[in-house]
């Protein structure tokens, strides 16, 4: 009896080698022979390089070679930038090491190639460089300010660019009405912080090169290294060995990628490059870093007319992959899920002495669901309506899918209602509030709070018509083939690949349903472009919503081609052919059939196959999706909040989301609680601090706090089912959801048990210093603080 796979919660069959260590990962490979690179970085964030002198650190023992930027300035190129957003978007050169001028600290200046990892390092020391230092400009808003020191002189302007979209008539929307709401909030950056650290090793083959990296994108990869290097395509192979998480921080192409290939050209031997944890804060590029100014126009029963939003969005020094287009993202999710006449969004783009920001987990959605959630709440309150019915009264009912939004999408499917009904039952909603009223009128020094975030994203990136509308350098198609091996066992390739989601138990999984295989018999193959010959990599929550699918009309392929065989063998009409449980038979005549497995050896003898009939069960199929896949869900948050210390309790936290059909409710959990993890980070612990002179001061983990599961609560989660129309499996991301929703979940519920004292926003991370501080009227710019976080004083619920 076939086992039906695809909703069913099996483990993961990566995990036994993953957990234990018994894999291949980038820096556990030491091929014979190899080199290892290490990179002298700038210790300013900003300066001129008078001069290099690399004569002694070349003496040292086991060096050798030590190339500066100027040896390599001929052929290390430029650093890719996909995402022209604006036609007169300011862009300039980034090479992978700085030849005349460092821009932010931590930019490498210079590199040892040694025989072993430590002999380069210590020679590092013996790298003299003469630096003129100029001013660092770490302040946005300043930094656009007439006369301000300039972070690229050549440009003339700290304005990379300003892109806009504009639907329905603003200043209808905000002429006379009745309520007007104003605020200013900031995204604070981020260090996306993967498990497994940066990783390169570059091994020469004649003419060829095998790279292998910890990247998400080992197909993207392979054609930036190409470009920028002026090696050809076809001489380059790279292979993603198991990654160790990516969250966005490895769909890059960093400097470091680029010098090792290089190298290995010039030297002729296998070079390698690792980063240590305090190496990669520095260089690893960052997440966040926005400042929104908001305006949200409304009737006095709660009903929205309209929004402006005003972003400054920090690019760093220089524009990455897709630097400039991750805060236009999420340019058509401030609207949420929610109706409204008019939509403003503004989003200026600077340059600063900082690392670049680029993608991190939800990029550019939870800054726009962070703004609209926060609104929410404010609106209410102004209102004194409860936050669940100002909701209730501005989003999209469920019999009005598919709805076009302001934002110019189409929301094909949802249940709004659904999900937040589930959330309110779980959360025991009324009781938390009578217990806090009862804390409120007895003047309890610990409140209680309960913040709300009801939020939708698109993911599934992404409809490649959409993304060349909005200038994007390449498409959101992904590829996937199936091989019916002569045995009848199956082998399924890729374009996806996976750093930690669970590709090959789900891609199995859905190939053993769609063939009637067992499970155990399919063997997924992913992340080497030798294999994997063509692919649009992972991220945007696309793995299930565009490769899934692409692997799901593969397999329908495979069947359709198989049914041709089979009919041929059972001289039956092709018409007549039932396929079930992995067995074609003649409708009507069940004990005459042929299963897949013995098609698949007739089909590799060849002997009697119809005319015009290859002789294999293989079949390829790219899907390209026609519209972006959108989950939703409700989260609610019940914060206690110590008045007197600043401490906040996570005591209860509710997920419910909506991710559409299910492949593996096991691996989803798994999605949703690291999410969760991350938005309640940001909310509570994380932030990258700069100070005044550009300097990274939360390099270490002992300053870059992240939780632990002792400092996360208990999570309750449970899902609804609102199948996407978009695609044939009715799948919906879900890598960033929890991510997206709990951030405003989490300082909505901090607000809210403050706001009797007139506290209406905590800055992010709502450490008890500054829950404190905002409790006395008081501010303090995140830059004067010695560190980030609050792990010392907020902390989860009982675990």
């Amino acid at each position: 009896m076939t086992v039906q796979e695809v909703g069913s919660p099996r483990k993961r069959s990566e995990d036994a080698r993953l957990i234990t260590g018994r894999t291949r990962w980038t820096d556990n490979m030491t091929p014979a022979g190899t080199l290892h690179v290490a990179f002298l970085r700038s210790p300013y964030a900003h300066a001129r390089i008078s001069n290099v002198d690399a004569s002694q650190a070349k003496k040292s023992p086991g060096v050798v070679a030590v190339f500066t930027g100027r040896d390599l300035a001929d052929e290390q190129g430029s650093l890719p930038c996909a995402w022209i957003v604006t036609e007169d978007m300011k862009h300039p050169d980034h090479p992978p090491m700085a030849v005349s001028e460092v821009r932010y600290v931590g930019e490498p200046v210079a590199c040892v190639v040694a025989r072993d990892k430590a002999a380069a390092v210590d020679a590092l020391e013996e790298i003299d460089v003469d630096y003129e230092p100029l001013s660092a400009v770490v302040d946005m808003e300043a930094a656009l300010a007439e006369g301000a020191d300039l972070v690229h002189d050549d440009l003339g302007t700290n304005k990379s660019y300003t892109w806009v979209f504009e639907n329905g008539d603003l200043d209808a929307a905000m002429r006379d009405a009745p309520v007007v709401m104003e605020r200013r909030y900031v995204q604070q950056r981020l260090i996306p912080t993967a498990m497994e650290p940066r990783s390169v090793l570059c091994v020469p083959e004649a003419d060829e090169f095998t790279l292998y990296s910890a990247t998400q994108i080992p197909h993207i990869l392979r054609l930036m290294l190409a470009t920028v290097t002026g090696i050809p395509e076809h001489r380059l192979r790279v292979v993603a060995p198991d990654v160790g998480g990516g969250f966005g921080s490895k769909l890059q192409v960093y400097g470091e990628e680029v010098i090792a290939l290089l190298l290995a050209r010039r030297l002729g031997r296998p070079v390698k490059w690792s980063e240590t944890r305090s190496e990669g804060n520095m260089t690893v590029h960052h997440g966040r870093d926005q400042i929104q100014r908001l305006t949200l126009a409304a009737e006095r029963d709660g009903r929205i007319r309209g929004l402006k939003v005003d972003l400054l969005a920090d690019m760093g020094a220089y524009l990455m992959l897709v630097t400039p287009g991750i805060p236009l993202l999420g340019a058509f999710m401030f609207n949420g899920i929610y109706k409204m006449d008019a939509l403003s969004f503004t989003c200026t783009g600077v340059f600063t002495t900082k690392v670049p920001t680029d993608a991190y987990r939800g990029a550019g959605r939870p800054e726009a669901t962070f703004a609209i959630e926060r609104l929410m709440d404010e609106l209410a309150a102004e209102l004194g309506i409860d936050p669940i019915e100002v909701r209730r009264r501005n989003w999209i009912k469920h019999e009005e899918f598919p709805y076009e939004t302001i934002a110019g999408l189409t929301y094909d499917s949802g249940n709004y209602e659904a999900a937040t009904d589930k959330a309110l039952e779980l959360f025991e909603y009324d009781k938390l509030r009578a217990e806090q009223a009862d804390r409120r009128d007895r003047q309890d020094p610990v409140q209680l709070g309960i913040g709300v975030s009801t939020f939708t994203e698109m993911c599934g990136l992404a409809p490649s018509r959409v993304l060349g509308s909005l200038s994007y350098g390449a498409g959101g198609w992904e590829h996937a083939a199936v091989r019916v091996l002569p045995s009848g066992k199956v082998e399924v390739v890729t374009g996806s690949s996976a750093h930690g989601q669970g590709h090959e138990t789900a891609w199995a999984q859905i190939t053993a349903d769609k063939l009637g295989v067992p499970f155990e018999d399919v063997k997924v193959l992913h992340g080497d472009t030798a294999i994997s010959h063509k692919g649009m990599d992972t991220y945007g929550s696309r793995s299930l919503a565009v490769g899934g699918v692409a692997l799901f009309s593969a397999c329908e392929k495979v069947v359709d081609k198989a049914r041709t065989v089979a009919a041929h063998l059972l001289e039956a009409s092709e018409q007549d052919l039932e396929f079930s449980g992995g067995r074609f038979s003649v409708r009507g005549v069940e004990q005459e059939g042929k299963t897949l497995q013995e098609v698949a050896l007739a089909a590799f003898a060849a002997h009697d196959l119809p005319d015009g009939i290859e002789p294999s069960l293989d079949s390829d199929a790219t899907f390209d999706p026609d519209n972006f896949s959108f989950p939703h869900g409700t989260h609610l948050c019940a914060t206690e909040v110590d008045t007197e210390t600043g401490m906040v309790k996570i005591r209860k936290y509710v997920a419910v989301d909506d991710v559409g059909k299910v492949v593996n409710p096991l691996i989803v959990e798994g999605q949703v609680h690291g999410g969760l993890a991350q938005g309640i980070a940001q909310a509570l612990y994380e932030e990258a601090v700069y100070d005044a002179d550009g300097n990274l001061t939360t390099t270490t983990m002992a300053d870059y706090l992240i939780p632990s599961a002792m400092d996360l609560p208990t999570f309750t989660t449970d899902r609804t089912e609102t199948p996407a129309t978009s695609n044939p499996m009715g799948v919906k991301g879900v890598g960033e959801a929890g991510t997206i929703a709990s951030t405003p979940a989490v300082v909505n519920a901090i607000v809210d048990a403050l706001r009797p004292h007139g506290v209406k926003d905590v800055p992010m991370p709502c450490t008890p210093e500054r829950v404190w501080r905002a409790l006395r009227g008081e501010t303090r710019p995140a830059a004067a603080e010695p560190g980030a976080g609050g792990g010392l004083g907020s902390a989860g619920g009982d675990q």
